[in-house]
């Protein structure tokens, strides 16, 4: 898919652009404080990490980093879903990741940012300055390791993604995107049991698969008619064979 021109949100001018706002939610306060990185954290320690982060609220559409920006901050999700993606010299996009609250993206870089951040529902997101936060990983052993944890997470998922990519049939992707979705967005986004919520767009899912919009419809419909999942309103799907959703994933 070839994107078109986004609206964006420079992180260094939250506050002064009009469609972004600074958030009140505290450390304390966050919904996502026990799924993400400061879940390690005891009360008395999160005040360590409020000193240096600051809250903020994007709408739907808004870029929270461009690839190749200068990598200054680290951001965790509170609320919301958010798409990280490249584009290739030609102008299509490859979507490589939906996080979701308690995830947090901007530390696996160097000088500039590995890919775009964009919002796809209203966030709330939690920013804080790299070196700042790379100083408390000396300051709290205990969430340098758990980011560390984390990121061993991340590695094998990007790992999985790439046997997704590569060998799986258009039917072995959805199945596996599925679960995957499952697993990532519903522990604190009540979700009723049984059901997945889908935030992205079906091009958006094509773009992270490596298939077109016509291929994820139509596999959408297979699995609907053969009984696997029932297509629900407002970005919902309903499982209703999860055994056979996995056995498909598995390749097996």
């Amino acid at each position: 898919m070839i994107l078109g021109k986004q609206q964006r949100c420079a992180p260094d001018d939250v506050g002064s652009n009009s469609s972004s706002e600074l958030c009140a939610t505290s450390c304390n306060q966050c919904i996502a404080r026990h799924v993400s990185m400061c879940s390690v954290l005891k009360d008395s320690e999160v005040s360590t990490i409020s000193e240096i982060s600051k809250c903020f609220s994007l709408h739907p559409k808004q870029l929270v980093c461009a690839e190749g920006d200068q990598a200054n901050y680290l951001f965790t999700i509170q609320t919301g879903c958010i798409r990280l993606s490249k584009m290739l010299s030609d102008g299509r996009r490859q979507i490589i990741d939906f996080l979701f609250p308690g995830e947090f993206f901007g530390l696996a870089c160097a000088n500039g940012y590995t890919c775009s951040a964009e919002t796809i529902t209203d966030v709330n997101l939690c920013r804080m300055p790299r070196t700042q936060i790379f100083e408390k990983f000396i300051e709290l052993p205990v969430l340098g390791q758990k980011v560390l944890d984390i990121t061993r997470t991340e590695l094998q998922a990007s790992q999985d993604q790439m046997l997704l990519l590569g060998r799986k049939s258009a039917k072995e992707k959805l199945c596996s995107f599925l679960l995957s979705m499952s697993d990532k967005s519903n522990p604190i986004s009540h979700v009723p049991d049984g059901f997945i919520y889908l935030p992205m767009s079906r091009s958006d899912i094509a773009d992270y698969l490596g298939l077109t919009i016509e291929t994820i419809s139509r596999q959408f419909t297979i699995l609907s008619k053969e009984k696997i999942i029932s297509l629900e309103e407002n970005h919902y799907i309903k499982i209703i064979d999860e055994d056979r959703m996995r056995l498909i994933a598995s390749c097996a």
